[in-house]
């Protein structure tokens, strides 16, 4: 399980440092042009990796209603929403709105896979989540806009994600999870973008497209075939709890690229997110299992 946890925080670590890289290219790349390419090259990745480390296997018609959601919900939609959003929204309403994440998913666990709703996870998201607003909160006003409706929907689909990725588990590979849900989600873009029109922002940038790519296939390939093998090891719920590490690399990769300083109050805050996710990872004993809150 030691191994499975770390394995997540590297996840999370790529994934945190997404915030910065995104931010970067969303400036050089209109947002559906930017998913459209980013699951492009994953696709490519990811369907020669199959090929090379893996077999196809034959799919059932239950399986593929899955896929089919996973990868309009959980790839299209969801990277479509975080790019869009990223234009408009500032970092900190838009860290505490996806520090929801690791409550949405118990509750979607609960519901969907009887998965348990414990003390531990209640408390250890109450306490990450008072992390997290700590990291990303100066003092300044929390306001709402459009980008942070937009940023709502990725943490809902990203939660709705975890959920499907850990039903599929039980009777598909990874590998093949992720595949496939990542061609579905591609093949309902390209149509949305083309519908679209062609007045797009493209770079001609030569580091634009290095950092794209290697993006892409690094945080959204590599690393999601990394977190959907693990899910199905230590849950839906826990493995959400995890996301709350991002703001915490968000921050400490800013600081590292992009010279933003870090604050005493936001080492203060990783401090409780750290102690929050790792409170909610904790084995409980029978007797504690005992006291787990029923929906």
């Amino acid at each position: 399980m030691l191994r499975s946890y770390l394995l997540l925080i590297v996840c999370v670590t790529v994934w945190g440092s997404n915030f910065v890289f995104g931010n970067i290219l969303v400036k050089q790349f209109s947002p559906l042009f930017l998913v459209m390419a980013r699951l492009l090259f994953i696709s490519l990745f990811l369907i020669c990796y199959t090929r090379v480390r893996h077999r196809f296997v034959p799919v059932r018609k239950q399986e593929w209603q899955l896929l089919i959601l996973l990868g309009i919900i959980g790839v299209f939609i969801n990277q479509w929403s975080f790019y869009q959003g990223l234009q408009t929204a500032d970092p900190t309403t838009s860290a505490l709105i996806l520090a929801l994440t690791p409550i949405t998913t118990a509750l979607l666990a609960a519901l969907f896979l009887k998965e348990t709703l414990t003390v531990n996870m209640l408390a250890g998201s109450l306490v990450a989540i008072s992390g997290v607003f700590l990291v990303v909160y100066n003092g300044a006003r929390l306001e709402f806009n459009i980008g942070h409706l937009w940023i709502f929907i990725t943490m809902i689909t990203f939660a709705i994600s975890i959920v499907l990725v850990r039903l599929l588990a039980r009777r598909l590979p990874p590998i093949i999870t992720t595949v496939y849900s990542t061609l579905i989600g591609f093949g309902t873009m390209v149509p949305v973008v083309l519908a679209n029109g062609t007045g797009w922002t493209i770079s001609h940038e030569a580091w634009a497209w290095v950092m794209l790519i290697f993006t892409a296939i690094l945080m959204h390939g590599m690393v999601t075939l990394i977190w959907n093998g693990q899910l199905h090891k230590v849950g839906a719920a826990k493995a959400a709890m995890f996301s709350n590490l991002e703001p915490f690399v968000a921050m400490i990769v800013g600081y590292v690229i992009l010279g933003q300083l870090v604050t005493s109050q936001q080492l203060f805050g990783s401090l409780f997110i750290v102690g929050g996710v790792t409170l909610a990872s904790l084995s409980l004993s029978k007797r504690k299992s005992q006291r787990a809150l029923p929906l």
